[in-house]
């Protein structure tokens, strides 16, 4: 079992910069796949990153802006976001998974309760 609690979402301006954090629960943490999602309102959520078999993936999107990244010593998944765009705004959510197919959420067993980004023009 794995509990997830996410942080660091809030408000900024277009080019600015978010660090979003995800505390995770468990010994079994470090073994896990971990990835964030986003939903914006009306739309599907989606996947923007994730480091599975030591490897890390992104949406096209926010390659060369966003940066994925785990602290197994701290029980700690991070997202740092740069170069923030009017279309990063959404509720981010953590999740993590053993043996995941990462690209779909529906593969995700474990997540975080969001948080909101919002990034004004």
């Amino acid at each position: 079992q794995v509990q997830l609690v996410a942080s660091g979402g809030g408000l900024a301006q277009t080019g600015g910069s978010l660090r979003l954090s995800c505390a995770a629960s468990g010994r079994a943490f470090r073994y896990y796949s971990v990835g964030w999602f986003r939903q914006a309102p009306g739309k599907e959520r989606e996947f923007v990153a994730a480091i599975t078999s030591g490897n890390t993936y992104y949406r096209d999107s926010v390659k060369g802006r966003f940066a994925i990244s785990r602290d197994n010593a701290k029980n700690t998944m991070y997202l740092q976001m740069n170069s923030l765009l009017p279309e990063d705004t959404a509720v981010y959510y953590c999740a993590a998974q053993s043996n995941v197919n990462y690209r779909y959420p529906e593969n995700w067993g474990y997540w975080g309760q969001g948080t909101q980004v919002t990034v004004s023009s």
